[in-house]
This record gives C-alpha cells, sequence and structure tokens, in this order.
C-alpha cells in the first residue's frame, strides 16, 4: 500500500519512532535498574505489542478488557492493573491474569481481600496500594490532576493506617502529566517525607506516569539517579508506567480537506477528521495539536470537522497558501489518546489504523465500517 493509497481520516503509527522512543526507555531500564510499563490507557495498538515487549517489563492496565488485552497479546510480560474500584467477578478474573493489582483504598483492598489473598497464596499476586502525596504539580489542567483538592485517586495520608494492612507488597503514585523531571524529584521528596515510614516494609514502588523521557531535554540521568537512590535506599523494585513516552511523536492523523468556509475573520476548512471524534483531548486538555504543512506568516486559517458540534474545532494555523478542497493535511503527535479514545459522535466513521513499517511499507491494520457504529447501539 503506498500513501497515495490511504483512506482518510487514518491514523499512521511510525515505526521506525516508536523503536526509538523503545530504546531510549530500554537504556533508561538498563542503567538504573528500574522496571518500565506500558500504559495502555494512552497506547493500546496491540498490533506493535511483540516490538513493545522486546523493550518494556510490560503493561500497567487501567480495567479488566486492557489486562484481558495484555494477557493475550503480550504474554509473558508482567501485567500491572489499577482501577478506583472493581467489580467483584472483575477482581476474580485480574487476580487469574495479572501479576499486580492496586488499590485505591482501603475499603476496595478488604472488599476483595478473600479473592486477593488467594492468589497471593499462590504466588500468583503482589498487591499494592495508591496514595495521594497531596503535591500538586499541574497547571491548569486540574482534570488531569490526581492531587487536586477533589481528587478521588490515592489514599491521602491521613487515612493511612500505622502499619501497612497486611499482604500489602507496593505503595504506587501517579502525580504527572506530560512532564520533565523536576516535578518527579519534587514530588518524591515529599512522597519519602510523608510516606517514608511504610518504605522499609515494601517490595516495590510504582511512580505512576506522565513523564516525557522520550521527549527531547529531559533530564534522563537525573530520572537515573533518583531510581537507583530508591532502589538502594529501600532495598525495592522501581517501576515506571508512561504512556505517552512510549509512542511519543510516533504517530499522525492524515485528513482531506472537504469544504472551505468564508467565516468573517479567515477561512475555515471542513475536514473529514474531528477533534470531537477522532482526537478528544483537543477538546479536553485543550491543546492545538502540531500540523506538518502549518508555517510561520502564512494563511491563517481555522481547521474544524464536519460534526454538527459548533466547537468541533482543531485549531488556528498558518498555512503557505489556502488549499483546495481534497487536499490532505497531517496531524502529527496522534498516536497517543487518539485511538484509544476515539468515537462515532454523529455517526462519523472511525479513521483506518495504518503502520508505516521501518521499511517504508504502509501496513492497513484496521478498517471500521457502518458494522462498527451501529453494534455499540444494538
Amino acid at each position: 500500500m503506498t500513501y497515495q493509497e490511504l483512506n482518510t481520516p487514518s491514523y499512521i503509527v511510525l515505526e521506525g519512532k516508536l523503536r526509538k522512543n523503545l530504546e531510549i526507555l530500554s537504556d533508561v531500564m538498563k542503567r538504573s535498574g528500574a522496571k518500565i510499563l506500558l500504559a495502555q490507557k494512552a497506547f493500546s495498538m496491540f498490533r506493535v505489542y511483540p516490538l513493545i515487549g522486546s523493550y518494556l517489563s510490560g503493561t500497567t492496565s487501567s480495567g479488566i478488557y486492557e489486562a484481558r488485552l495484555a494477557s493475550e497479546e503480550m504474554p509473558g510480560r508482567e501485567n500491572h492493573v489499577f482501577e478506583p474500584a472493581y467489580k467483584d467477578e472483575e477482581m476474580e478474573d485480574i487476580c487469574k491474569i495479572c501479576d499486580h493489582v492496586y488499590f485505591n483504598s482501603l475499603s476496595q483492598l478488604e472488599h476483595h481481600r478473600k479473592t486477593w489473598e488467594r492468589s497471593v497464596s499462590e504466588g500468583r499476586v503482589s498487591i499494592g496500594l495508591r496514595v495521594n502525596p497531596e503535591f500538586s504539580t499541574q497547571e491548569g489542567h486540574e482534570i488531569y490532576d490526581p492531587c487536586s483538592p477533589v481528587s478521588r485517586l490515592g489514599i491521602r495520608l491521613k487515612d493511612m493506617p500505622g502499619e501497612l494492612p497486611e499482604g500489602v507488597e507496593g505503595l504506587h503514585i501517579h502525580t504527572l502529566c506530560e512532564q520533565g523531571f523536576e516535578p518527579l524529584k519534587e514530588t518524591f521528596e515529599v512522597f519519602e517525607k510523608n510516606f517514608g515510614k511504610y518504605f522499609g516494609a515494601l517490595k516495590w514502588i510504582n511512580l505512576g506516569g506522565g513523564h516525557h523521557i522520550t521527549k527531547e531535554g529531559y533530564d534522563r540521568e537525573g530520572l537515573i539517579g533518583l531510581i537507583k537512590y530508591i532502589r538502594s535506599a529501600y532495598n525495592v523494585e522501581v517501576y515506571l508506567e508512561p504512556g505517552e513516552a512510549v509512542a511519543l511523536d510516533a504517530g499522525l492523523l492524515i485528513s482531506e480537506v472537504m469544504d472551505i468556509v468564508d467565516t468573517p475573520d479567515m477561512p475555515t476548512l471542513i475536514l473529514d477528521a474531528s477533534a470531537a471524534c477522532h482526537m478528544p483531548d483537543v477538546l479536553e486538555m485543550p491543546y492545538t495539536p502540531p500540523l506538518l504543512e502549518a508555517c510561520d506568516n502564512g494563511v491563517k486559517v481555522r481547521l474544524s470537522s464536519r460534526t454538527c458540534l459548533a466547537g468541533d474545532t482543531i485549531g488556528e494555523y498558518d498555512l503557505p497558501k489556502l488549499p483546495d478542497i481534497g487536499d490532505r493535511l497531517t496531524f502529527g503527535d496522534m498516536a497517543i489518546y487518539s485511538m484509544v479514545k476515539n468515537n462515532t459522535f454523529n455517526g462519523m466513521p472511525l479513521p483506518d489504523i495504518v503502520l508505516l513499517k521501518e521499511d517504508g511499507e504502509y501496513a492497513l491494520v484496521k478498517r471500521f465500517g457502518y458494522e462498527d457504529f451501529k453494534e455499540r447501539l444494538s
């Protein structure tokens, strides 16, 4: 398949860039002794799980379906799972397929104790608690801040018992979002100060996700030094579970210009890609995704969608010239939090999923159709 033969819209995952990210993460693992997991909530294109599994220690899941996917598509690697609450029937299955199970509250820990204790006694599961260090490093993105004053995620120090509950072997924090090393360092200092009395009883500590380890300028030497310190000082395994860092800048979304509307301030291009349907973080964060065709001081245009949602706008960009109807535009960094969040609002078709292999071949991974829309509603 050639580029010209691709449908629009299509997600294109870049195998070469994915491997470069994995090589960086693998180097951090080797030099620090940490174990790094793929956070499937950000990227779960299991076609490339064999590649990811050849570099990383395993996966972390945010629910039973992700845990099942990891068990099926990345067998033999570690399978971690965290949910704020588990259904009873889910816990039975989770304890059969997962290596590490994290609880968000002491009540959930005790509610499911009989189930997980059985798996622990059989040597199949390690149990952890997610705690809230109550140290926020977020600015302007409260929706993604697990340490906000009203956060439901993690146990606060005031609610922790004097000693770790029987059977608990690890503590987990997840406080970052698209951040560098310094916020992690500051967060760990607070975590160590407030929760350090429990560290002597632990077998592992999970520092969560949100680490932009593969981004240019990230202080990887600082990260390696911190991990070495934690492992040496407390004799524990250290886990990291980035999602974005695995597939950062490893995906594109191609779209076609379907129409041009002459709105009062600038031309508005109607695309067959949608922020609401195909890149929801654009509206949730919000942020403006990179556009490969953009330039400085060109023709200013607004890129929008063919949905009926008035605010379904991707962003404003400068282009070298006003595109023609039928031209293609390419958005960058579309592997993460795009395929996992997309939807069929307005009956919008889901984009194809394509893998651009390292040899330059485009391989169609998945093409969706009407039945994919209909089956969700039947």
